[in-house]
């Protein structure tokens, strides 16, 4: 017995009851693990320890860790604990195989965007996330393990009012759980994996080839949007607009059937890169919709290939036909002709056809040989990991080329900065790490964290920003001619200086930085610190020539809603209609101010000005639209205090204000929550709601209310949200919230 254990020890190998740790077998400044199910591990010992091989060969010290795991706390457990290792910190994990997936409720507002209800079944209103695993500061209560056959992975989870209510993460995670059929075994796709990993790892990959894919409806089919992120991306990418370099912009408008020329450029052995945007499901990449035309024809058949389909969806459903069809004849002004085919068996083929090749499936990627190295599919739902079928493995779980895939596995906000510190890549920074600026709640790397491009500065620039905390070191980066290298250096000063010496610093890049991430990122990081530089940049923001500044500079404007911003906004009617993103959050906006101003200023910017083409009709449309949102606001205060409608309608009015966030009704949200003789569920509710408000102007009233509650004789229940709602007004709206 003592020479086996002298020679496990030998070999780095320790034991914990079933748990076994094999330790890195190099030395380096940081480590990372491999976190593995048993089973697995005994199936794909060989894979691994190559995979582990590959890893350290790179410089990253690799242990691998493997047990019969139950739920994720252990897992937790011993990656806190490997980070707080001072002589070599974990710098990251990749989970392999049945890896309990830890599905997190109470914490929709760490989403881009999920706002459902969490009274439908659980694993369809929980989040899918490995935050739980990679942000040790999170706080969590275990609620329960599912028991329904094919979901005992998932551990449900409620964050808790103590904890930090915004992301940052220690460390970052990817997933290596391919997506299985029924009869495919998923530990043979694990091992085909990893021998393709290693093999590739053995390779250099300079990423000097990329493309940028946008699908149909995305960011409202803004055209400036599109050019605006073009622009960005020739400043975090100037080597790929020169000779020698390549990236190639694919737009649904290109083709009818467009996903056949994207697959296409996936498949070119030379391409490194693919950044997909656009909608998605679990089991689409959505491309193309009906074809824009004007020609009559095209636009006849695209008429009757909807009513096609709404006439079958209603047959299906056992709906009358014969009324729907009617109806659509009355709307539309339609003959009898429109419907002669409606479930002739040759259209519903065609059709069916037809849909199918207007968007990427799963079979259209099982055997494509996709070539891209890196895939990022900045869409809803496709990263869903936690299913055993899900479209974004395809990219790295099948016989190809390809290596690591970012994905969603829930719905996620079409807002998003997209291209956020996407230049690093080209400069050898891990794909991991890239994560760490990016995540929200659903954001999941899906194969090898690990992986970066080739370059010749990845080790020091990976190094760096996991230890390096050295003023000088990121000022000397900060003076570089290269867009996200100035970015990532501001945001490491912003964690390191205090606010007076980067609050200048951030101001002085925002007003005379020519590269469009760079600002956006001075932008965002004076959004943290919230003081008057910041409040001069969000002024001026609205006249950036980045389109997503001016759109995300409305999101704040919108969400501060105070009387200081209303004739900014209205300003957009006059400057920038023609973005129609803009335009439509402008549109957004004008029905959460204040209705006496925004009339003023309407009169002022658009009426009387003669500079505006059609500024008599356009402020007589405004003028109707904010009386409009003005009694929508008007009644919703109502709403709130009238007990004679049922609680259920109550709350329906309440959980609104989740999306629609009235400044002016939150001092009646207030008065809900406080009131002793509403009933608990109309008190947290109320709360929760006010936990949106997060840069509101009204803050402060909220925290104070909050605070009343929270030293009152109010319920444990209520207590807990009012100091959730605290917790997440005075954290730091702005970081993945």
């Amino acid at each position: 017995m003592k020479n086996i254990v002298a020679a496990l020890l030998l070999l780095g190998v320790t034991n914990t009851y079933a748990q076994q740790i094999e330790k890195p077998t190099i030395k380096s400044k940081t480590t990372f693990a491999i976190i593995v199910d048993r089973a697995t591990y005994s199936s794909a010992k060989a894979e691994i320890d190559a995979y582990k091989e590959v890893v350290q060969k790179d410089g990253l010290g690799t242990y691998i860790v493997s047990d019969e795991w139950t739920s994720p706390e252990k897992i937790r457990e011993i990656l806190h604990k490997l980070y707080l290792d001072k002589k070599a910190p974990l710098e990251g994990a990749v989970f392999v195989g049945n890896i309990p997936v830890p599905m997190l409720r109470d914490a929709q507002f760490m989403t881009s965007a999920l706002k459902i209800n969490q009274k439908i079944r659980w694993d369809k209103s929980s989040v899918p996330s490995d935050r739980y695993y990679d942000d040790f500061d999170l706080q969590f209560d275990y609620l329960k393990q599912d028991t329904a056959k094919g979901r005992e992975l998932y551990h449900y989870y409620s964050l808790r009012p103590e904890s930090p209510q915004f992301l940052e993460m220690d460390i970052y995670s990817g997933r290596i759980k391919p997506p299985v059929r029924d009869g495919e075994d998923m530990t043979q796709k694990i091992k085909d994996y990893l021998t393709k990993v290693v093999s590739l790892r053995k390779q250099s990959y300079p990423l000097d080839d990329m493309i940028v894919s946008v699908g149909h409806g995305y960011n409202s089919n803004s055209v400036n949007s599109i050019l605006g992120e073009s622009a960005a991306l020739k400043s975090q990418f100037p080597y790929l607009f020169k000779p020698g370099g390549s990236i190639k912009f694919l737009n649904y408008r290109n083709a009818e059937f467009m996903k056949y020329n994207l697959l296409t450029e996936l498949k070119r052995p030379s391409v490194d890169f693919a950044y997909m945007t656009g909608h998605g499901t679990s089991t689409l990449q959505m491309i193309n919709g009906y074809p824009v035309s004007s020609a009559p024809q095209p636009s006849m058949a695209n008429v009757a290939r909807y009513l096609r389909s709404k006439m079958l969806a209603a047959k299906e459903s056992n709906r009358d036909t014969f009324k729907v069809k009617e109806d659509f004849k009355k709307s539309l002004g339609l003959s009898d002709k429109w419907f002669e085919d409606a479930f002739d068996a040759n259209a519903i083929k065609a059709d069916s056809i037809y849909n199918i090749n207007l968007d990427v499936q799963i079979d259209d990627l099982k055997d494509a040989n996709i070539q891209a190295k890196l895939v990022y599919l900045n869409s809803c739902l496709t990263g869903s990991f936690h299913l055993d079928d899900y479209i974004a493995g395809y990219y790295p779980f099948s016989k190809n080329q390809n290596i690591v895939a970012i994905a969603n596995s829930v719905g996620v906000l079409q807002d998003l900065w997209p291209s956020e510190l996407m230049g690093l890549l080209g400069n050898g920074y891990r794909v991991g790490n890239w994560l760490k600026h990016i995540a929200y709640l659903e954001t999941h790397i899906l194969g090898d964290p690990t992986f970066h491009f080739a370059s010749a500065r990845a080790q020091e620039l990976n190094d760096a920003t996991a230890l390096n905390q050295s003023v000088g070191y990121w000022k000397k980066v900060l003076k570089e001619n290269d867009a996200d290298l100035q970015s990532l250096a501001l945001e490491k000063l912003a964690g390191i200086l205090s606010v007076k010496e980067v609050s200048p610093l951030l101001k002085e890049y925002y007003f005379n930085s020519p590269f469009e991430s760079t600002r956006m990122q001075a932008f965002q990081l004076l959004a943290y610190i919230e003081n008057d530089d910041y409040i001069e940049v969000l002024h001026a923001a609205k006249n950036d020539p980045y389109e997503y500044i001016r759109r995300r500079a409305i999101y704040d404007l919108t969400d501060f809603g105070s009387d200081e911003f209303t004739k900014d906004l209205i300003q957009f009617y006059v400057d920038d209609p023609h973005s129609e993103r803009v335009a439509y959050r402008v549109r957004w906006a004008l029905q959460f101010m204040n209705p006496v101003l925004a009339k003023k200023e309407i009169n002022t910017l658009i009426r009387n000005n003669p500079a505006v083409v059609g500024g008599a009709v356009l402020a007589e449309k405004l003028d109707k639209d904010v009386d409009y949102a003005a009694k929508k606001a008007n009644d919703l205060a109502k709403a709130l205090n009238d007990t004679s409608l049922s609680e259920k309608e109550r709350l329906g009015e309440i959980n609104s204000l989740r999306l629609y966030r009235h400044h002016a009704v939150v001092p009646d949200v207030i008065a809900l929550a406080k009131n002793k003789d509403n009933s608990e569920t109309i008190r947290i509710k109320a709360l929760e709601a006010l936990g949106w408000f997060t840069l509101s102007y009204q803050r402060n009233n909220i925290i104070a209310g909050c605070d009343d509650i929270i030293s009152s004789e109010a319920p444990k229940a209520v207590k807990a949200e009012a100091l959730k709602t605290k917790n997440r007004i005075k954290g730091n709206a702005h970081k993945k919230s």
